[in-house]
Parts: C-alpha cells; sequence; structure tokens
C-alpha cells in the first residue's frame, strides 16, 4: 500500500528577505512598536499601511492575534455585554471565545451543505433573535453567498463583522473578503496565508471604529503613529474612555510578514493548484462527496473538506486511523471530542448549547485536510490515492 511520506505541520521556510529584516529589528532592539527613532516609521506601522492598500480600505491594525482582532472588532462597532452576536455554528472555537470575552452571547446558526453558515436559518434567528451583529466566519475558506448575506444583514440592520482568517486573498464576484462588513480580522497565525506564528489584522473603512480599535489595542497616546489609522481628532472624544486591552503586534513580526505580503497572491494561487489536484483526485470516488463551489467565489484553498455521507462514525475512526498509518492526516469535525484545533459546537460549555441537527449532520460526515505549500502536486496525487484506497476498503469491510 502507498505511504506518504511528509509532515502536515512542516511549513515553508520564512523566506530569507523577511529572516534579514527581523534580523535588523532584532539588531536595533526596537521590537516595540512605538520604540522608534524620532522620524522613523517602524515596521508594524508600514505593515499596516501596506496591507491597508492591498485591500483597498483606508485603515488597518496590526494585532496579536486574528482571534484578538475579533474580539476588539466586536467591542468597536458598539457590542457591549449581554448582547447577542449571530455567529456560524461550524467554525474554530476562537470565534465563539471572541464574543465570549466581549461579554456577549452568541446565537449559533445552522451549517449547509457547502460548509457555509444557513442562510434561511440566519434570516429566521436575525428576525427572532433580536441579534444586532452577524460575526461571519468565512470557515476553512468557504465564502457564503455575499450578495444575499448584504441583503439580509440591511433588512435586519445587522452590523456585520467578517472573520477571514481562512480567505485572506480571496474574493466574492471579484470583490476581496473583508471589504463587505464594518469589520473584517485576519490571521497570521501559522497555518494561515501568511506567517508569523501568531498574528492578526483589523481592517475598517470606518474612522472611529479604527480609532477605538487602536486605543484598545494599547496605543497609550501615541495613537499618532499609525498610519493607517485616521486623523488624531478621530481620537478626541474616545482617547480617556476605552480601555487598554494590549495586544499590539511587534516589529519582528512586522518585519517576517512584510516580505511574505508581497508574495501572498503567487502563494494563493499554489494553494488552489494544489486543490485541483486533490479535487481531482477524489471527485468521482462511490463513497466521497465534494461540496459544490459557486462561480462567484475566488477562494483559496489552503485546505480541503469533503464528505463520505454513508460512514457511521465507527467507519470514520477506522478511516481516520488507517490514513493515519499511511502518513495521511484527516481531521473529523464530526467527532463529539475534541481533539486538536477541531472541536464541535456542543464542546464550548461556556455556551449556552442549542440543538442545531443539520450542522450535527453535516459535521458527522465531513473530513478536514490541511495543504501546506512544502506539498507538490504529485504529493497531492499520493494523497488522493490513500484517501481513495482507504475509503474503499473500509467501506467493503463494512
Amino acid at each position: 500500500m502507498t505511504r506518504f511520506e511528509k509532515s502536515f505541520t512542516q511549513q515553508e521556510a520564512i523566506p530569507n528577505d523577511a529572516i534579514e529584516a527581523a534580523v535588523e529589528v532584532m539588531r536595533s532592539g526596537r521590537l516595540h512598536r512605538y520604540n522608534v527613532l524620532p522620524g522613523e516609521t517602524s515596521e508594524a506601522e508600514k505593515l499596516e499601511a501596506e496591507f491597508a492598500a492591498y485591500m483597498g480600505v483606508p485603515y488597518c491594525l496590526a494585532c496579536t492575534s486574528g482571534g484578538y482582532a475579533i474580539h476588539i472588532g466586536l467591542r468597536s462597532v458598539g457590542v457591549k455585554p449581554g448582547d447577542l452576536v449571530l455567529s456560524n455554528a461550524f467554525t474554530l472555537a476562537p470565534v465563539p471565545g471572541a464574543i465570549e470575552a466581549a461579554g456577549a452571547k452568541p446565537v449559533l446558526v445552522e451549517t449547509g451543505e457547502d460548509y457555509c453558515l444557513d442562510l434561511a436559518d440566519l434570516d429566521a434567528k436575525a428576525a427572532s433573535s433580536g441579534a444586532r451583529t452577524l460575526l461571519l466566519s468565512h470557515m476553512r475558506g468557504h465564502i457564503v453567498d455575499m450578495d444575499q448575506i448584504m441583503e439580509i444583514c440591511a433588512r435586519h440592520q445587522l452590523t456585520l463583522v467578517e472573520d477571514c482568517a481562512h480567505t485572506m486573498g480571496a474574493t466574492w464576484d471579484g470583490r476581496k473578503s473583508g471589504t463587505f462588513g464594518k469589520v473584517a480580522c485576519f490571521s497570521t497565525q501559522t497555518y494561515k496565508h501568511v506567517n508569523s506564528g501568531e498574528g492578526g489584522f483589523l481592517t475598517t473603512d470606518d474612522p472611529e471604529v479604527i480609532a477605538r480599535a487602536i486605543i484598545y489595542s494599547g496605543s497609550y497616546m501615541l495613537y499618532e503613529r499609525h498610519g493607517a489609522g485616521p486623523e488624531a481628532e478621530v481620537f478626541d472624544g474616545l482617547r480617556l474612555e476605552v480601555p487598554n486591552m494590549s495586544g499590539r503586534m511587534d516589529n519582528m513580526r512586522a518585519a517576517i510578514l512584510r516580505p511574505q505580503l508581497e508574495r501572498l497572491d503567487e502563494q494563493c494561487a499554489r494553494w488552489n493548484r494544489l486543490y485541483h489536484v486533490l479535487e481531482e483526485g477524489l471527485r468521482n470516488h462511490p463513497h466521497i462527496k465534494l461540496p459544490e463551489r459557486p462561480e462567484k467565489e475566488g477562494y483559496v484553498a489552503s485546505s480541503i473538506q469533503f464528505a463520505l455521507p454513508a460512514f457511521s462514525p465507527e467507519q470514520f475512526q477506522a478511516l481516520l486511523k488507517r490514513c493515519f498509518e499511511r502518513g495521511v492526516e484527516l481531521k473529523w469535525f464530526g467527532n463529539p471530542v475534541p481533539n486538536g484545533y477541531t472541536s464541535r459546537y456542543d464542546s464550548w460549555r461556556y455556551l449556552e448549547v442549542p440543538d442545531l441537527p443539520r450542522t450535527i449532520e453535516v459535521l458527522s460526515t465531513m473530513c478536514d485536510m490541511r495543504i501546506p505549500l512544502t506539498f507538490d502536486e504529485d504529493d497531492c496525487r499520493t494523497i488522493a490515492e490513500v484517501i481513495s484506497t482507504t475509503a474503499r476498503e473500509v467501506a467493503e469491510a463494512a
């Protein structure tokens, strides 16, 4: 039986120019973003301006993580303790965690077969819950119909906050993911589209929202050192009212990210080439179902998801075990026990866990797999062969 030998957690090396930039910051000793010489622009400030330009928006804040960006993004658009926030039931734990950190309560929305939130359930819960904010997670890079999202938000007067941790560089109908809502939040954690270990961005076109976010991030009274921030007078009514919740990005991480940002679109194209090879290898399998991606979705597929609709929980455990023994690491979001980065909504016990039968149905048959850029197209053909053969074996054994 074919065995795959490469690691699913090994990322590409940081580019040499990024390493040199980080070393230069270390030599200077000026790692803190506000520790600059007169007339000098910090690496963090340069990165913010460059990411804002990439997104085509006026304002950007570099943060310690994507989860932190969501937390202060919610606070910056006016979410208060006790408020209800609509959000995906299928997402990663930092998303409801950010809602909880803001003192709000999630209203979880059912999941469709496309792995996006169910629009009919969103419409119904927006009408019945009284929530005024939608935290939309583009989970695993799947973009829901944004035309319908904007119509629902307008009809129910919802403020949209986008979690774009998995859609940096992606588009809907030619428009960048992260430019639809009042706020967008991105991650630069190791397994995202640019890698600083941990980190994130908050972007917006609203001057008061970014002013609040900058103060929340711990700017002290140094908010003028944000080249992708608003004019100083925007801070006048906020600077003594908004609390400091320190979560600034440092200059070393910013230095590592700036050269990567220049290569982002090229990296996104590489991910999609690998995804297409995997998709081709799994598409016609009798037991595997791949999601249909809308024509308007310009996705960045740094991972792949697929369903085995007829498999039982025991068959999933057998599939995962055999694939792992053959070098292929699959994750199963249907597992009722959290494992690694995967957890099902009903394991987040700090929430009032709702009954979401459609989400359970979808997740109970779904597999998830990272696609590191250390893989090549031949690697993806081998992986597809391992998954295909193993799925047939497990089905026949049953």
